[in-house]
Formats: structure tokens, C-alpha cells, sequence
């Protein structure tokens, strides 16, 4: 397996240039630009960083080095085509090129990586950065150091207790980093398989979304896998008490988003859902939330429900058979909303629930009337780009919930959770 020659190369000592030594079989860096949603370069050998350069070398034995040198360029992070992402040089030095000495000698593996992008956004922080961060080391058991370019201190605080798990060492900030370090195997980039998911097939040891829900929630000291959902706990535990106490309803959290897609009338929203017999948590979330705080919160809920929107990253936290519930806005939605939360729940082994609202539960039925394409002919929209899609039905649209027609998919989930 991979992190196994990975530890094999750094016990035989491939972090040491010493030229008096002729490895049997020639070691070069490998940068794969072939898979349609990342880059990723490997250096296995003398691997030097020059972060103020977003320059990475490697140094070939000296057997090796011959009169030609290779050179790439990668966008470090899950999205090769992110605009937002620079570039870091990958360099193979050729025998008239001097390397540079080390400032320091690390006997660990290493890892460039971007912070920034598209991250800030929940959904986007776990497609684009965690997950596949979690592909990329989990296997290294923390025996790797993070070298991060374009650094985001606020990323490094949100999610410390990840990052420090899935790295025993102290975070380097790569762009600022004025010395030459020296690693014994060196990775470039991040490996992706899709968004916000996991191919056990081509994951290290099989990795799987349900490996990574478990794995976040023991980091977050959350109850193990074996623990039912909060409702059955707490009445399990209540048998022998009074019936009152037997009769703990269901606890949902409901999510309102604060800009798009969020509900204008959430204040009818609330009490449907609690006459349907739920306990609620409204939340509107903001980004000073603390994660762990937060993470505890969702653990004691046994339904996620919110507008399809990032809010429901949050189902990372929730206990195996716990119900996401997600409203999916008007536009032929269907598909992202199964895409990007409906088929990784399902993968987590949680619940998941649609609601497909009706045209005139869009704001944009008042906005631009029935015969207008964007709601007579969602599909026409589509068809102008992506861009046309994104201004209607991700950011113009807001939902006003029709209290009375979702009664029934309450009574589903209420049902679902008693089984």
C-alpha cells in the first residue's frame, strides 16, 4: 500500500543525499495531470521547499542527473481548473543546476496544499479541502506535516481539531516560509473522486463517506457508531418512567439560510413542524459558530431539515439513521440536490428525505410570473449555461413554504424515525 512505501522509503533513508549511495531503481518526481479534477505531483527522494518561491525541487541522485530537467506547474488543491488556486512549480534539476542547501531536515512525509479557493463556504470547505485531505493522509496515521499555501487562519481555527488529527506536526505557512526544507517524500495537490464524496475504490484502505462521518465524529468526541438516534435513546432510557417522560417527541433542527433560499415565512414554518410532532431547534448559522459546540447540537437532533443549500453539511455530525431533510428550491434541482447531499447521505447511512416544492412556492413565481421560462421551462434557463441557472434558481430564489402540502412528507419522516 501506498503509505507503506512511503514509510519504507524514509527507514532506508530517502531523505539523505548521499551521493556515495545508487538506489536500484531511478526515483523522480511523477506529476499526474491526467485525472479531470485534480493535479498531483510525487517526490520520492531529496525533496526541497522554497515556499516564498511556491517552488518544490527535487534533487536526483547524482547518477541520475542527466543534461535535461522537468518542470510543472499545479494548482494544489482539488479543483485543477480554480482560477482562485495559484500555482505551485514542480522542478526535477538536470546536472548543471545546483540545488540549494537545507535549512532544515524533517524525517516525515510532506504535503503542499491550498487553504483558499472557494472555501468559507461549509459544503465547500469539506468537498474542496477536508475530504480530500482526508483521502490524501488518513492512511499516514498523522506521520505527515502540512506545508499550506495561501494560508487562511480562519480555516486553521474552524477546523483545528481535523487538521491536528490528521497531522501530528505544527502547520507551516508555505508562502511565507523564507527557508529550504528537505523532506524524504513530498506530496503536491490533493486527491478528489467527486464532489463532497469518496470512491472506496480508489480510496487508501477503502476509505468510505461512512468511514469519514465516524471518523469526524470521534474527533469531535461525538457518541460511536453502536448509539441509536436521540429520539429511541431517550425513550429507551425512559421505559420505566412516567408517560409523559416515554413521549420525548423527536427533535429536528431547522435550518433558515440568511441570504438565498431561504424561507420567508420560517415563522409558519416552526409551528407546522411542531404540530406535526416534532421538537424544534431553529438556527440560522453563522460563521463564528464553534464547531464543537455546534457539532453537539446537531448529535442531539434526529432530523437535519433545511433548503438545499450548505446548512446541510452539517449531516457529518448526525447519528447513523438520522433524517436529513432537504427542500429542494424550484428549477430542476432534483439533480444537485441528490448530487450533492442526497447520494453522500445515503452513503453515511442516513436518511434522506425530498421535498420538491411547487412553482408557486418560489419567490420567483411572483417575481417573474408563471409564463416567464424560468418558471414554465426551468429547463430552457438551464440550457443558457451555468450562469443563468446559478442568478435564478441558486441566488434569486427564496421559498415560501406551503405549510399544508408538506404535512404529509412531516408525517413521513415522523413515521420513519419510529421504525
Amino acid at each position: 500500500m501506498e503509505e507503506e512505501l512511503i514509510r519504507q522509503e524514509i527507514d532506508q533513508g530517502g531523505g539523505k543525499n548521499d551521493t556515495n549511495i545508487q538506489p536500484v531503481t531511478p526515483r523522480k518526481p511523477i506529476c499526474d495531470l491526467s485525472d479531470p479534477r485534480y493535479d498531483i505531483c510525487e517526490i520520492s527522494g531529496d525533496a526541497r521547499t522554497l515556499g516564498a518561491n511556491r517552488t518544490v525541487l527535487y534533487v536526483p541522485p547524482v547518477g541520475e542527473l542527466g543534461a535535461d530537467s522537468q518542470e510543472w506547474s499545479i494548482r494544489d488543491q482539488s479543483r485543477k481548473y480554480l482560477e482562485f488556486v495559484n500555482k505551485v512549480t514542480v522542478k526535477s534539476l538536470n546536472a548543471s543546476q545546483a540545488a540549494p542547501e537545507c535549512t532544515s531536515r524533517h524525517d516525515v512525509p510532506a504535503l503542499v496544499f491550498a487553504m483558499n479557493g472557494l472555501t468559507s463556504n461549509p459544503w465547500h470547505d469539506f468537498s474542496d479541502v477536508l475530504i480530500p485531505l482526508f483521502i490524501t493522509t488518513r492512511a499516514l496515521e498523522g506521520e505527515v506535516q502540512f506545508l499550506v499555501s495561501d494560508l487562511q487562519p480562519w480555516f486553521v481555527d474552524k477546523y483545528r481539531l481535523i487538521l491536528k488529527n490528521l497531522s501530528r506536526y505544527d502547520i507551516v505557512d508555505f508562502n511565507q516560509d523564507a527557508g529550504v526544507r528537505c523532506y524524504p517524500h513530498l506530496t503536491v495537490g490533493l486527491r478528489s473522486h467527486r464532489d463532497l464524496g469518496i470512491d472506496p475504490a480508489r480510496a487508501p484502505r477503502n476509505y468510505s463517506m461512512l468511514d469519514f462521518r465516524l471518523y469526524i465524529r470521534e474527533i469531535y468526541s461525538l457518541p460511536p457508531a453502536g448509539v441509536d438516534i436521540p429520539y429511541k435513546e431517550a425513550n429507551r432510557a425512559a421505559s420505566g418512567a412516567t408517560t409523559a417522560e416515554q413521549h420525548r417527541k423527536p427533535r429536528m433542527m431547522l435550518i433558515n439560510r440568511g441570504r438565498t433560499r431561504k424561507f420567508v415565512n420560517f415563522p409558519e414554518i416552526v409551528p407546522a413542524v411542531e404540530n406535526a410532532g416534532f421538537e424544534v431547534i431553529p438556527i440560522e448559522p453563522r460563521r463564528d459558530l464553534s464547531v464543537e459546540e455546534f457539532s453537539r447540537v446537531v448529535d442531539s437532533c434526529d432530523v437535519l431539515m433545511g433548503a438545499h443549500g450548505a446548512g446541510l453539511t452539517n449531516f457529518f455530525f448526525l447519528r447513523t439513521n438520522a433524517v436529513m431533510l432537504q427542500v429542494v428550491p424550484w428549477g430542476h434541482m432534483e439533480y444537485p440536490a441528490m448530487g450533492f447531499y442526497g447520494g453522500p447521505a445515503r452513503e453515511m447511512r442516513l436518511r434522506d428525505v425530498e421535498y420538491s416544492i411547487e412553482a408557486v412556492e418560489s419567490t420567483l413565481y411572483d417575481k417573474y410570473g408563471k409564463d416567464n421560462p424560468v418558471i414554465s421551462d426551468p429547463e430552457s434557463i438551464h440550457k443558457q449555461g451555468w450562469r443563468s441557472g446559478m442568478r435564478y434558481y441558486w441566488t434569486e430564489q427564496d421559498i415560501s413554504l406551503n405549510v399544508t402540502r408538506f404535512a404529509p412528507t412531516l408525517h413521513q419522516v415522523l413515521q420513519m424515525l419510529k421504525q
